[in-house]
């Protein structure tokens, strides 16, 4: 838990809504948190996603893993507390961005239940909607692709606290979507993102 150190703070409200931004933007704004092993294709299908959904004029954010943790959270390791406060910076994040309208494509490993849990009961406290997408692949699937060696390293002994060699990840009990990536392809992982998209009328 987080320690609270902020003392005599108060939420000043401003005269511009929510659902302003959302009518300004011509959509709603949603977090779209997509978890799965490293390899398993989430980044690549929010790159995709990203584009489509500028293309058809809806404005939209990545925050990746990587490239967070060269910013915000570069004091921040891979040991289960580190990961934990990465995961709610990042939840924090995300509301500001769906508070002002904006579509987020959060991609992050994020292996422990508990701290997706946070970021989604951040999000209903505020009425704000959370869609949890699980890019599933089996571990042998994820570790094949390797993009970046990383299951290499681990294997080496290289690398501690690697999620699925010496740290587990805990699947999600129920998302908002599946996304088997070795077994569509990524337009069609694409496609079906933004069928929900429509279907919940985020756009």
């Amino acid at each position: 838990m987080t320690e609270v150190k902020a003392t005599n703070v108060h939420w000043h409200d401003g005269e511009v809504s929510r659902e302003d931004r959302n009518a300004l933007l011509k959509q709603k704004g949603a977090t779209l948190w997509f978890t799965g092993l490293s390899g398993s294709g989430k980044s690549t299908v929010a790159v995709a996603l990203e584009k489509a959904l500028m293309q058809q004029g809806h404005l939209c954010y990545r925050l990746d893993g990587d490239n967070i943790r060269m910013g915000i959270n570069k004091n921040l390791g891979f040991s289960a507390e580190d990961r934990a406060e990465n995961i709610r910076r990042i939840g924090e994040v995300s509301k500001l961005f769906v508070d002002t309208g904006v579509i987020v494509l959060s991609s992050f490993v994020s292996p422990y239940r508990e701290d997706r849990d946070a970021v989604r009961a951040l999000h209903d406290e505020s009425d704000m909607a959370f869609i949890e997408v699980y890019v599933n692949v089996p571990l042998e699937v994820a570790e094949e692709r390797d993009p970046k060696g990383l299951y290499k390293k681990a294997r080496a002994g290289e690398i501690k606290n690697f999620t699925g060699i010496d740290d587990p990840y805990e699947a999600p009990e129920s998302p908002e979507l599946v996304l088997n990536s070795h077994e569509l392809s990524l337009d069609e992982e694409v496609e079906v993102l933004l069928n929900m998209l429509k279907e919940r009328g985020i756009i």
